[in-house]
């Protein structure tokens, strides 16, 4: 395919991000193409690793994308939660990740190719969800101090996601949970619990 120069470099950035989250919701990391996602936008496959520098940066910036949208959905279920909102946080965390399962498990499955961390700017895209989450867990620990609410909040995080991801994949259903959700809910408020 030949070159084009229709777009600018930001309009490049979201039509790739866009047609590969939409390649991504369909098929999964494992199924994913970039050169597949280039074609549907009619670029080349040289287009996108110059836009991303390289596959991992075109999965990070989807990634990202997914992760501004989860944000943005936590939010506005908080804003229209009652008083329990730590039960919305967990009820918005299972409806998230049912809505959009591959999208999702994608921020989980991915690893950079030279194992090493994410760079920066998209360990900050995962600071704005954590700090939504950590600042609910602060509100409930009135008083605790800031580092250790943070650290409660990644554990209760992991504790979540797992109670989802065997819910998603059925793997609760052959170890007896048929209310994975509220399981999830309750280890939440366990660990609130002891931690006050």
């Amino acid at each position: 395919m030949g070159r084009r120069s229709d777009h600018t470099r930001s309009e490049l950035k979201q039509l790739f991000v866009e047609e590969g989250r939409r390649q991504l919701a369909e098929v999964g990391l494992a199924g994913f193409s970039a050169r597949d996602v280039a074609k549907r936008v009619g670029y080349s496959i040289g287009t996108v690793y110059n836009v991303f520098g390289s596959y991992d940066g075109l999965i990070l910036a989807i990634n990202a994308r997914t992760l501004e949208l989860w944000t943005a959905y936590l939010k506005a279920r908080l804003a229209e939660s009652g008083e329990d909102r730590i039960a919305c946080m967990v009820h918005a965390y299972f409806a998230f990740a049912a809505a959009n399962p591959k999208a999702w498990i994608a921020i989980y499955e991915h690893h950079m190719a030279d194992g090493g961390p994410a760079p920066d700017w998209y360990q900050e895209v995962v600071a704005g969800l954590m700090g939504v989450v950590g600042g609910e867990i602060a509100a409930v620990l009135p008083g605790a101090d800031p580092a250790r609410a943070s650290a409660l909040a990644r554990s209760l995080v992991a504790t979540v996601h797992g109670h989802c991801a065997f819910a998603l994949y059925n793997t609760f259903r052959l170890l007896g949970e048929t209310q994975p959700e509220a399981a999830a809910l309750a280890r939440v408020r366990e660990a609130l619990a002891a931690a006050r």
